[in-house]
């Protein structure tokens, strides 16, 4: 999910950041450009993980500010491909649904500036900090159909029903991450762009809404303490003989 990129940059500092020791201000003027930000391929910039070396501090003609060249380390939010992640559903419509995801560590939209997503291609998910996560419905649990009221609903073989609400926990498996274009030309119509898409999928075996594999997860827990302590049976007995 996380990585670090190594990147190299020729960084012009601002003449007011010089009063500072060189590190900080570099670090500073590093967020400033960085933080927040999708890198295409990279992905989504956390943090200034740290900065490995520092080299230059001419001028160039022309130029009212020193120049560094600077090589630091990218703290990035990157999934790869059939990585599981847990999110929230945020929203659904006749394509799919919408999610965020949510780290578990990391405070509440900080990385990346929400977009409050609309009813209009997909359902999404979303990881509080991160909200750009759809699930066509192609990549739903087969038997994944839209109730009347426009919910989406699981139909077991057992006849019942288990809707996707928003809000409900879910986990999905990283179908994919694309980077697209910068739009040259947007209408006031054009849903917002996003540097970063991620397309999730809950087709599988332990994928979709946590409250459906609760039951099967506490009971895998119990056998897995039964068999813990049958092994430390079977050690204690083997030191005694």
């Amino acid at each position: 999910m996380f990585a670090l990129s190594l990147i190299e940059h020729d960084l012009p500092m601002p003449p007011h950041l010089l009063s500072r020791p060189l590190p900080d201000a570099i670090k500073t003027e590093l967020e400033r450009l960085f933080l927040d930000k999708v890198i295409a391929d990279l992905g989504l910039c956390l943090s200034v993980y740290d900065i490995r070396s520092i080299e230059g501090g001419s001028i160039p003609a022309g130029e009212g500010c020193s120049t560094y060249k600077v090589s630091f380390r990218l703290l990035m939010f990157k999934p790869f491909k059939g990585e599981v992640l847990v999110g929230r559903i945020s929203g659904y419509d006749d394509k799919g649904l919408q999610a965020f995801h949510s780290a578990g560590y990391f405070p509440l939209h900080i990385f990346m500036p929400i977009k409050f997503l609309k009813e209009t291609t997909k359902h999404h998910v979303s990881l509080d900090f991160f909200n750009d996560i759809c699930i066509p419905g192609h990549l739903m649990q087969y038997g994944t159909v839209r109730g009347p009221d426009g919910r989406w609903m699981l139909k077991t073989e057992d006849g019942d029903e288990l809707y996707l609400d928003l809000d409900d926990e879910i986990r999905f498996l990283v179908s994919s991450t694309k980077y697209p274009p910068i739009p040259i030309e947007q209408t006031e119509d054009d849903p917002p762009f996003s540097p970063m898409q991620i397309v999730g999928s809950i087709k599988g075996d332990g994928l979709g809404l946590l409250a459906w594999w609760a039951d099967d997860e506490e009971e895998g827990e119990e056998v897995a303490e039964q068999w813990h302590g049958v092994a430390s049976l079977e050690r204690s007995f083997s030191l005694v003989f």
